[in-house]
């Protein structure tokens, strides 16, 4: 999953409107991150003071892809698009180059 995030950050360097929250399975535990400007923060778990150290370990299994509009607000998100899979978010990332 480490490469899977690594794409989705670059798709939010060159969608900087966007932010994105994706739910995730760890080790059999839910996660949720949130990723705005290429860079990824876990809102459940300790996110790594590295940027070179993934939010998501390989084994992760990402279950779905909120789109939003920057900036988010948790108590007021403005979604773009709700529930995408990895398969169903890969034209949007064609569509910018990565």
């Amino acid at each position: 999953m480490a490469s899977a995030i690594a794409r989705l950050e670059q798709y939010t360097i060159k969608r900087p409107q966007e932010v994105l929250l994706v739910s995730a399975t760890v080790e059999g535990e839910e996660d949720e991150i949130v990723i705005f400007k290429g860079f990824s923060s876990s809102l459940m778990r300790p996110t790594a003071f590295d940027p070179d150290v993934s939010v998501l370990p390989d084994d992760a299994t990402i279950e779905k892809i909120d789109r939003l509009q920057s900036p988010y607000v948790p108590e007021n998100p403005q979604y773009i698009e709700q529930g995408l899979t990895w398969e169903t978010m890969q034209p949007y990332l064609e569509s910018v180059g990565v």
